[in-house]
């Protein structure tokens, strides 16, 4: 079956199913919610004073991964050595417009410097245009560079700049050309993270895929109704906010965001 096959096929199936708007939120204690949060700060005047700090969060309330420039990787491999929490950088970011030997080049160069996991942007522009063959060796050659250095691949879809349509698409062909995850936004493009976005997702790669909500994911209770939805991982620079409001069984108050 072609590239195009498999979308429309897709998109005929998910399309047919109502779109889920709002959702009750999951169960989880704070614990269970902080293993599946890459704590995250991307701002670009972020020092290392702030960088110490993310990873000293992360070690205290046992989160996934921070999630960080690649300038800091080193650093952060460093700090996190023999942690259950994993380093995670980003590729082709934030525009996913960079050649695909590019992104490969720096999926090798952060490898080498002590990566567990990256997230790459996607060429939101040529998907945009149906380059459907282009996105999915964009894609491909990442998957395996990271591959093979046994780096974890999230493929950022930046959800806010695409249809439902695109949406399924570019899916369909993260999932064909080997990336674990997909994951709704850089948080540099506007819109985010939505519980519709996420179970679209969700319905699009099946129960074994990773699916990331990232983007505007401020509060408990925006964690929980993505994982309800079907996430498997968030995104947020609001993790240890998100913790407090559990830890006071709180959910659903508001924490301030730094901005993804």
């Amino acid at each position: 079956m072609t590239l195009e096959e498999q979308i429309a096929e897709a998109w005929a199936r998910v399309r047919t199913e109502a779109p889920v708007v709002e959702i009750a939120p999951a169960t989880l204690t704070a614990e269970q919610l902080a293993a599946l949060i890459d704590h995250t700060l991307l701002k670009p005047e972020a020092g290392e004073e702030q960088i110490r700090a993310l990873t000293a969060e992360a070690i205290e309330f046992g989160f996934a991964s921070v999630c960080v420039n690649p300038i800091w990787t080193p650093l952060c491999a460093e700090l996190l050595a023999g942690t259950s929490v994993k380093t995670c950088t980003v590729v082709g970011f934030p525009l996913g417009a960079t050649l695909p030997s590019i992104k490969v080049y720096e999926v090798e160069a952060v490898a080498a410097l002590g990566a567990d996991e990256v997230d790459m942007v996607l060429a939101v522009g040529r998907l945009r245009d149906g380059d459907y063959h282009l996105v999915y060796r964009d894609i491909a050659e990442v998957a395996d560079a990271a591959h093979e250095h046994d780096l974890l691949l999230k493929v950022i879809l930046e959800t806010g700049l695409l249809t439902d349509e695109q949406k399924v698409a570019a899916c369909v062909l993260a999932q064909a050309a080997g990336a674990d995850f997909v994951k709704t936004a850089t948080g540099f493009s506007g819109g985010g993270a939505t519980v519709a976005d996420i179970a679209l997702m969700r319905r699009t790669v099946g129960p074994t895929m990773g699916v990331k909500a990232a983007g505007g994911v401020r509060t408990a209770l925006d964690a929980l109704k993505m994982v309800a939805a079907g996430a498997t991982r968030i995104g947020t620079s609001s993790g240890v906010g998100i913790m407090r409001d559990l830890r006071s069984g709180a959910p659903t108050a508001t924490t301030q965001s730094e901005g993804y």
